[in-house]
This record gives C-alpha cells, structure tokens and sequence, in this order.
C-alpha cells in the first residue's frame, strides 16, 4: 500500500508546480513524460524552502527553516518522508545519484534569506546564485541526462549560466518586493533607490550573456528536454525583453510580467522550431 503514499506524494509536487508557477508549469508539461514527474519533483522540494524564508512572516522562519532541513535530511538517508514534498525529491534524489553537495549548496542559500539582506560584493553575490539557482539547474540537468556523467560534465557550465539567467531576472522583476518588502538587496554596487538606466544596462548585458551560454547548452540537450528547456529559455528571454524596453523607475514600482497570450504565442513558436531542428 506504500505505493499509494508514493501516488500521492507525486500529485502533490506536481500541484505545487501548477499552483506556483503557470510558466514553471507549462515549460515541465513540455518534457518528456519520463522525465517531467522527477522535475515536478525538484521544483516542489525547492519552492517549499524558498516560501519558508520568503512568505511566511507571521510565523518564525528560522524554526520553520531548521524542521524542515532536519525532514529533508532524514528523507535522504531513510528513504521516506512523511512529507509529501520530500518523500517524491528523495525518491528522484536517490534514483538519479543527485550530488549531495548541491542540495547542501541550495539549502545554504535559502538560509542566508532568514539573515542576510545585503550582497555588497561580486563573491557574494556570485556564491548566493551558485546555491538558488545553478545548482538547481545542475539537479535538474543529472535528471535530463539520465544520469550520463560524461554529458552532465558537457553540459555543466551551460546548465549553471541559464540557472543564473533565470535567477538574475527575477531579480530584476522583483526588484519592488525584495527591497519593499524583504528589505533585500541582490545586485552589488547598485543603490535600487536610484537605480538608473546605465545600471539597468549593466546587468541585462550581464544576463544576457548567462542566456547566451545557456541556448549553446539547451542544443544539446537530450530530445526528452531539450523542448521543455527551450521553452522556459524562451519565456524568460521576453520577460528580459519586456526589463529591457521598461524605464528603471518603473520597474521599481511595479512587476512587471508577460501576458498569457503572449506565453501562449511563444510555445506556438517554440514547437515550430523544435519540429523543424532549428534548436
């Protein structure tokens, strides 16, 4: 009957994926079905720990935070957990040989949330994004390669620069509710209070180049990923689009997001050119 729990634990991580993130969503449902549950998977373990440091003020963080790493740890050795979120990440954790490093790596990150509202310098900064984002990139890419070392180790550096991509355009979107509401500052050297369009520039010359390493990597992605990648690439490149043409103040003062029916416009042009090859 075990196999009901596990049934279960499945729905549940692929409900966090539709609750949270329609783009996240639409992006996973183009995957291969071999691969899109495990996927569903990750994103669940790491969308729990990021609304614990992130949205649940009223309560205390950081026990929170400390229960739930102490869960997470027990689910990795035991095999089980009787959270539903971590029973189905083990369970791909253990069946991919994810690196043990990379889930420590994102959990320090995440921790860094309850205390830290400032990143003052390039290394900083760097070693934040390396533990949010590209290590879930490199979780996600041992999952698309099935576990092939040799195009893992391919294919690495290109899944941690669209891990960075994405990461650093929420930043940006977000800009209003980290510094308002989180008191967080990401970009070093950047006063938000007056951020203007030279320091704007800065960083999106920044992402874009993480963009560009990234597609080099989604060419060579195995065929069961490569269209479910290039359409989450996709959707954020126009999110970076949309940055880009917005003036500094506005972008300060509000989220700004891309409309359904563009999303629905960019899948329709993402399927035309999986089909013909041209990614």
């Amino acid at each position: 009957m075990k196999q009901i729990f596990d049934n279960v634990s499945l729905a549940c991580s692929e409900t966090v994926t539709r609750s949270y993130s329609t783009s996240f969503s639409t992006a996973t449902r183009m995957l291969a079905p071999s691969i899109r549950q495990d996927i569903h998977n990750i994103y669940g373990f790491v969308r729990f720990a990021d609304e614990i440091v992130d949205t649940f003020h009223a309560y205390d963080k950081e026990s929170l935070f400390n229960r739930f790493e102490a869960d997470l740890e027990n689910a990795l050795e035991e095999k089980i957990s009787l959270n539903p979120i971590l029973n189905s990440f083990q369970h791909t954790f253990h069946t991919y040989n994810i690196e043990k490093h990379l889930v420590d790596a994102f959990m320090n990150s995440m921790r860094l949330d309850l205390s830290k509202s400032k990143y003052l310098t390039e290394e900083e900064y760097k070693n934040y994004i390396y533990g949010s984002a590209d290590v879930v990139g490199l979780m996600c890419l041992t999952v698309f390669v099935k576990g092939d070392r040799e195009k893992y180790d391919e294919l690495k550096d290109c899944a941690m620069s669209l891990g960075s991509a994405f990461q650093k355009v929420n930043f940006l979107r977000d800009l209003k509710a980290d510094h308002e509401e989180l008191s967080r500052t990401y970009f070093p050297n950047t006063n938000l209070n007056e951020l203007d369009e030279a320091s704007k520039q800065k960083i999106i010359v920044e992402i874009e180049a993480d963009f560009a390493k990234g597609l080099a990597g989604i060419c060579k992605l195995p065929v069961e990923a490569k269209f479910g990648v290039y359409t989450a690439y996709r959707y954020y490149r126009k999110l970076l689009s949309k940055l880009k043409s917005t003036p500094s103040l506005e972008i300060k003062n509000a989220r700004i997001r891309v409309p359904n029916y563009v999303k629905a416009s960019l899948l329709a042009r993402s399927y035309v050119k999986y089909r013909l090859n041209l990614i």
